[in-house]
């Protein structure tokens, strides 16, 4: 009896972790809902109160979405490779489930979520990223041929080495363009983003030793879900919630001025913008003479690093979607009337 529980308590604590995973998990999105308003009001409580009355929380909502729906097939296909290294790399994979949180994830996991997860990563995901999607879509193939069909060793020998090696060469082939721009211009990340996974890729199809399986899965984990939150929260406090407007305001025979800055509301009354400074500012409506929306400049494409034509730091969808370019900037949006 006294083995029968020894046994069953790793899978009970790695149940009560999952409860509390899935607990504190919704409570993300709205921490980082508030930390926007919060960050917006540069601090100030009033100011954050009347964000929240007027915003609405489906706008709040979608900017989440679009700003962070990358980090959604970032965090499972990366569970789902750790984890495999970590169920091929020991003896007793069901006892590799109980015992860790990574390998149940990656055991429990069904097949159609990774496929999911790497569609939605092929279009959501920027260019210099693709390579290490590929990287990561060939390792979980080859660990899960390895987990689920261990003594079929030529469809292995195919899996793990001829597929990752031939779709590697090939995209150095298609990346070396960009491989060489980006050296070129200094740019080393980018360089080493479309060159490392290409090389490295037949190196995570397999197991690793046993002793060093756990080092070797749970660190990056860990080291992962601690660095995560503040990239998310970074990227996610810079997404724009407001529209960014200018409006030309005249009081009597006053002469123009232009007051730019992020508009809250418009009511019966006043209209209401967010200064660059933080300060709220009431216009009254009889004062307004004029509003535009002051879209954010687009770089030019010449200064950027591309692969065939197709900008690193843009994904599939920006690529494809039409975009609407800002040839000539409004006066306003500079700050300048248009009839002084």
């Amino acid at each position: 009896m006294t083995v029968v529980r020894t046994i069953d308590r790793p899978r009970r604590r790695s149940s009560a972790q999952l409860n509390w995973l899935f607990t504190a998990l919704p409570a993300f999105p709205l921490v980082l809902l508030v930390l926007r308003l919060w960050y917006l009001s540069r601090q100030d409580l009033p100011t954050m109160l009347l964000l929240v009355q007027y915003i609405s929380p489906l706008g709040m909502i979608s900017a989440l979405v679009i700003t962070l729906i990358w980090a959604v097939p970032a965090v499972v296909l990366v569970l789902r490779m750790l984890g495999g290294i970590l169920l091929v790399s020991t003896p007793d994979s069901e006892d590799a489930g109980r015992r860790s949180l990574i390998a149940l994830t990656a055991l429990r996991m069904p097949d159609w979520v990774v496929l999911l997860a790497a569609v939605l990563a092929g279009f959501t995901w920027q260019m210099r990223m693709l390579p290490m999607l590929l990287m990561l879509v060939v390792s979980i193939l080859g660990l899960t041929a390895v987990h689920r069909h261990p003594d079929e060793r030529r469809m292995l020998v195919v899996v793990t080495l001829v597929i990752p090696l031939a779709l590697g060469g090939l995209e150095l082939l298609w990346l070396r363009p960009g491989i060489r721009a980006a050296l070129a211009a200094g740019d080393t990340g980018t360089a080493v983003l479309l060159l490392a996974p290409p090389l490295l890729g037949w190196l995570l199809t397999g197991p690793v030793p046993a002793r060093a399986a756990r080092l070797a899965t749970h660190w990056p984990a860990v080291g992962a879900a601690l660095v995560a939150p503040f990239v998310i929260g970074v990227v996610f406090l810079r997404a724009p919630v407001l529209p960014n407007s200018a409006v030309e305001v005249r009081n009597g025979n006053e002469a123009m001025r232009v007051l730019r800055g992020q508009l809250i509301t418009v009511d019966d009354t006043a209209t209401t913008i967010l200064s660059r400074g933080g300060d709220v500012v009431f216009v009254p409506n009889d004062q307004v003479r004029s509003k535009t929306l002051c879209p954010e400049p687009v770089r030019t494409q010449p200064s950027r690093i591309t692969v065939r034509g197709w900008a690193v730091d843009e994904s599939a969808l920006e690529w494809v979607a039409p975009t609407r370019p800002v040839a000539d900037v409004d006066p306003r949006c500079l700050g300048r009337p248009l009839d002084p």
